[in-house]
């Protein structure tokens, strides 16, 4: 496994353990993840301290394995153009160093951890026009405060509905790029020799071990940063931005799903919980979860890479894999709000 050591590898390293497979575990520790060694890795697993990059650490780590788990990646929206070098050098070129190794070494398949970043808004139905495609938001519209994505063809209203995975991928930031990208290289890398891929679009990932004040978390590690800090939780725009937030126990039951399934499952699938709730929710959720914390702010700020609602269809992935989310919103939430987050990189 790449990036073992991180937030959804580390749960996906836990997960393999307990079911007893041989682990090596490939993590490049970068400092601006990891202030020291993470203490809560499982000393069962071998860790190679190395980089994606480094195509002879690579090719070592993966001697002998029968499947590779692809976790490691630059994750969220973290300074835009700024990042762009880091976010194309680990994500696409570490990718394309792992999928190489993968193929030398014969491995029998792998399982990529992709996004639904890759999808930019979600899907959306038209009263009159039908299933519609809205391009990015303008930003004259996000400074008045309309959020609402309209029709690109009457201008109506549009129904937000759950996105499925033959939607038009439409990468709205550098790292949804990138995400898209690694898709790419894998199904390329497969086509000409390489291991059947299994690419896992994780929706909103949440729950223990996420990362503290840092531009690089989900939403879920910003708010509770801002409580941990004995600050209210600033929401964006009116708060009314919809989205699937998944526990990251879920994801790496996912995971586990498509490594051990008797044959490799080719292809995208949605790993989210499909029950959709709005950012203003998740907020207030996690302050109400959080003693004496102060209520939300809906602040009115926006981010012009941000989108207003992607949510996931989770069929296929039940179909398929067999996976169904199992851990409720409220559950999931009041642990995550007891549960400490990583500490911040000095």
């Amino acid at each position: 496994m790449t990036g073992g050591a991180g937030f959804v590898g580390s749960h996906v390293v836990d997960a393999l353990l307990a079911r007893g497979h041989d682990l090596a575990v490939l993590d490049s520790l970068d400092p601006f993840v990891h202030a020291e060694l993470p203490d809560y890795l499982d000393g069962r697993a071998e860790l190679i301290v190395g980089d994606v990059c480094d195509a002879e650490v690579v090719s070592r780590a993966v001697r002998g394995a029968d499947a590779v788990s692809h976790q490691a990646a630059i994750v969220g929206l973290g300074r835009g153009l700024a990042d762009a070098p880091r976010y194309a050098m680990a994500n696409d070129v570490g990718t394309a160093t792992v999928l190489r190794a993968a193929r030398e070494a014969k491995v029998e398949r792998l399982v990529l951890a992709s996004s639904m970043v890759v999808y930019g808004e979600g899907a959306y139905r038209c009263g009159a026009c039908g299933p519609r495609r809205p391009g990015p938001r303008k930003q004259r519209d996000l400074a008045q405060r309309r959020f609402e994505p309209r029709c690109p063809s009457c201008g109506g209203a549009l129904e937000p509905l759950p996105v499925d995975e033959d939607a038009l991928l439409d990468p709205r930031s550098i790292y949804a790029a990138t995400k898209v990208h690694q898709e790419h290289l894998a199904f390329v890398a497969m086509n000409e020799g390489g291991p059947p891929v299994t690419a896992l679009r994780y929706h909103n990932v949440y729950g223990p071990r996420m990362p503290r004040d840092t531009p690089y978390a989900g939403v879920a590690s910003l708010f509770q940063s801002q409580l941990a800090a004995g600050q209210a939780p600033r929401v964006f725009e009116d708060g009314g931005q919809r989205r699937d937030f998944v526990h990251v126990r879920d994801v790496a039951r996912a995971n586990l799903f498509a490594l051990e399934r008797d044959e490799p499952a080719v292809g995208a699938f949605n790993v989210g919980s499909g029950a959709p709730r709005s950012v203003l929710e998740l907020a207030t959720a996690l302050a109400d979860a959080t003693p004496s914390a102060p209520s939300p702010t809906v602040t009115g700020e926006f981010r012009a890479s941000d989108v207003r609602h992607v949510f996931a269809s989770v069929e296929r992935a039940a179909s398929v894999l067999g996976f169904r989310a199992e851990i409720p919103f409220a559950k999931g939430i009041a642990e995550f709000a007891r549960a400490p987050l990583r500490e911040a990189v000095p």
